[in-house]
């Protein structure tokens, strides 16, 4: 299918950051400040730690310094699942932490509920839908996976409806259905850029100082504090300054992190999504889909595709890519081939929908480790705390990698003083580094052509791919 005219009008921006209440950029830092707290990265980890430290302590004088503007980066980019889970997945999590499973399942759930609150609280308009996730099988092998899938739900506490060809059909209607799985609990749709600028007028309102624009270049440690020192640009004039802080939090995602120790654990990979224009009520009515829950297919390449307020069609997924050398910049956003990619597979899910434009096409990045959830940890002699690696599971899961850096920190909590969430073994362990350049660019393109060819083999993993699992480094896309 020629999918040109399609794609014709869609502009190169992300389509949540194109919405009209966008803020103006906050001020950037100039001069020294000093401050209780200082969080580097002004996306939704550094400002749930903010926010969740001022509610633990009102006292702190807390400072936020991001690089570029709030939810510019993954937090403005992303598909706007809100999940319970903390381990990218219950079978990732079992594979990885079983003995710890049920805490963790509780956990995520906890922080779940834990978001919809504080939005109820803050008066947090971020489009919260609380509609639950739709696993589909579009493949026969799949849908076994999908009936296994069930059972250990059901072992963890969740209730999730296994439906047949005609029922899943009946629920959203695509030729290429053969089976779901409907969790109505475990995920919440939200307007991820509107959950970021939420959160920082919660910070702000709690005295929170934010300042946007300034990129933190350098990290000093002596026996008292800690010195950032930042770079800036404020209204064409240059700017920055330094800001000394007893602690430090430090949530910059897939960026290059300013804790060396930090930069064989993480690797940027590139997420692509489409957004077509607003459906009609035909259209509507030809899918269905009136329980608008977030849907996802079962392929080791899988969509990720959902509604949007004004029943536009968010679809993304696919095709994860990483460049040599950790490789990130403007232009690599624009990926016009993948972008024809997911259109052609939007159409072959609905084909009721031929003749549908695409308004918005881009790209953004993920912060991908290699055991696919968050890690943790401390530096300065426990005076910095760090969180890295959701692996496009964060919009959830950064609020509980939140808490744990302000844990491990110890705000709120006495001297030496342990929670259930340091106790926690995936927040006690480290996951296996990256290795080096070129290796490590051989490696991910080999894993990337390998998870392909087992999608065209009816899911069967070769040789390589049954070592990585073994070696509890096995993904899907």
């Amino acid at each position: 299918m020629d999918v040109t005219r399609a794609l014709a009008d869609a502009v190169p921006e992300p389509f949540w950051l194109q919405d009209p209440g966008r803020p103006e950029a906050g001020p950037a830092l100039t001069g020294a400040q000093a401050c209780d707290l200082a969080v580097v990265g002004g996306g939704y980890s550094g400002l749930w730690t903010a926010l969740l430290a001022k509610e633990r302590d009102p006292s702190l004088d807390v400072v936020v310094l991001e690089g570029g503007r709030i939810g510019a980066a993954a937090s403005g980019r992303n598909g706007g699942f809100c999940a319970a889970s903390l381990t990218h997945g219950l079978e990732n999590g079992l594979g990885r932490w079983p003995d710890d499973m049920h805490t963790l399942e509780r956990l995520g759930w906890d922080n779940l509920r834990a978001i919809a609150r504080t939005l109820a609280r803050y008066g947090i308009d971020a489009e919260w839908e609380a509609s639950g996730e739709m696993s589909v099988a579009t493949e026969e092998w799949q849908v076994p996976a999908l009936e296994e899938a069930a059972e250990k739900a059901y072992e963890y506490g969740w209730e999730p409806i296994l439906l047949g060809p005609e029922a899943v059909r009946a629920e959203v209607d695509s030729p290429t259905y053969l089976a779901g799985l409907w969790d109505r609990d475990a995920v919440a749709m939200v307007h991820p850029a509107k959950l970021a600028w939420g959160l920082a007028d919660a910070c702000r309102s709690l005295g929170v100082r934010v300042y946007e624009r300034t990129r933190v270049t350098r990290l000093r440690s002596d026996a008292r504090r800690l010195t950032l020192t930042c770079a800036a640009t404020a209204d064409g004039r240059p700017a920055g300054g330094t800001v000394t802080a007893r602690r430090v939090a430090l949530g910059t995602g897939a960026h290059p992190p300013i804790l060396r120790r930090l930069r064989g654990f993480v690797v940027p990979v590139y997420d692509y999504a489409l957004v077509t224009e607003p459906l009609t009520a035909g259209q509507r009515e030809a899918i269905g889909w009136r329980h608008r829950q977030g849907l996802g297919d079962s392929a080791n390449r899988f969509h990720y595709y959902r509604l949007t307020a004004d029943d536009r069609i968010l679809w993304g997924g696919y095709d994860a890519v990483y460049h040599f050398g950790n490789g990130m910049r403007p232009g690599l956003e624009r990926r016009p081939a993948t972008h024809a990619t997911l259109a052609r597979n939007f159409f072959t899910t609905f084909p009721q929908l031929e003749g549908i434009r695409f308004t918005n096409a881009w790209g953004g990045v993920i912060d991908t480790c290699t055991r696919f959830c968050a890690f943790y940890g401390t530096a300065c002699d426990g005076r910095l705390a760090y969180a890295a690696g959701y692996t496009g599971l964060g919009v959830g899961a950064t609020r509980f990698g939140a808490d744990v850096m302000l844990d491990l920190l110890g705000v709120g909590l006495a001297p030496g003083e342990e929670t259930e969430r340091t106790r926690l073994r995936m927040v006690r362990s480290k996951p296996v580094p990256f290795p080096p350049e070129p290796l490590r660019y051989g490696v991910i393109e080999l894993t990337r052509r390998e998870i392909a060819r087992a999608d065209r083999n009816a899911g069967r993993r070769g040789l390589w791919l049954r070592t990585l699992d073994r070696m509890g480094l096995g993904f899907d896309s």
